[in-house]
C-alpha cells in the first residue's frame, strides 16, 4: 500500500455534506487549491465528512464527486440551470432509499447501483434537503473567497465563510480605511 500524501488543511469544514463536497476547492492568498485532485484528498475528504466508514476512496467514486461538485456549483450559480439540474438528478438515478418498518419504528436504507455511487448521491441527496431553505445556502462575501456555507444563524445573516478569516480580514481593512480616512481629513 502507497504511503498516503499529508493531510492539507482547508480552512472550512464540517458544513452539510454537500456543501462541504463544493469546498474542497478553496483559495489561500493567490494560490488555488483542490483536495479532489487525488484519491488520497478524495480519502480525506471522507474521512472529514464522515463518510469514510461507509465509502472507499477509488477513481469511480472521485469521477462521480467531481461531476456531482460540477453540478452543484452550476445549481449554485443558477438554481434553474436545466443541464445541471438534469446532471444532478443522473446521480441521483444511483441510488434509492428503501423503507421499512423495523421493531416497530420507522427506518430506511439507501441502495446504490454500485458502491462507487455513494459519496455523490450522498451529497447530491443532501443538498436536495438543504434546498428546503435556499436562501440559506451562500457563498462567503469576500470577493476573492471561494467557499460556501450553510447558515444556520438565529437570523439568517451569516455573510462570512468565517469570522476568523474572511469577517476579521473584513473587519480589519474597514478599520484601516477609516483610520486612513481621518488622517487625509
Amino acid at each position: 500500500m502507497a504511503a498516503r500524501e499529508t493531510v492539507r488543511q482547508r480552512p472550512l469544514t464540517g458544513e452539510p455534506v454537500a456543501v462541504d463536497l463544493l469546498n474542497t476547492r478553496w483559495v489561500a492568498g493567490t494560490e488555488h487549491h483542490d483536495l479532489l485532485d487525488s484519491l488520497d484528498g478524495l480519502a480525506q475528504w471522507l474521512d472529514e465528512s464522515g463518510l469514510a466508514p461507509r465509502f472507499e476512496a477509488g477513481p469511480t467514486a472521485l469521477d462521480h464527486l467531481l461531476s456531482t461538485r460540477s453540478a452543484l456549483a452550476r445549481l449554485l450559480e443558477d438554481p434553474r440551470d436545466p443541464e445541471a439540474a438534469a446532471d444532478l438528478n443522473a446521480v441521483l438515478a444511483h441510488g434509492s432509499v428503501r423503507r421499512r418498518l423495523d421493531r416497530g419504528a420507522p427506518a430506511s436504507t439507501v441502495e446504490f447501483d454500485a458502491p462507487s455511487w455513494g459519496p455523490a448521491w450522498t451529497a447530491a441527496a443532501d443538498f436536495l434537503d438543504l434546498r428546503e431553505r435556499p436562501d440559506r445556502i451562500r457563498g462567503c462575501a469576500n470577493p476573492g473567497c471561494v467557499l460556501h456555507f450553510f447558515d444556520t444563524s438565529k437570523n439568517g445573516t451569516r455573510r462570512w465563510c468565517s469570522m476568523s478569516g474572511c469577517g476579521n480580514r473584513a473587519k480589519a481593512a474597514r478599520h484601516h480605511a477609516r483610520e486612513r480616512a481621518g488622517r487625509t481629513a
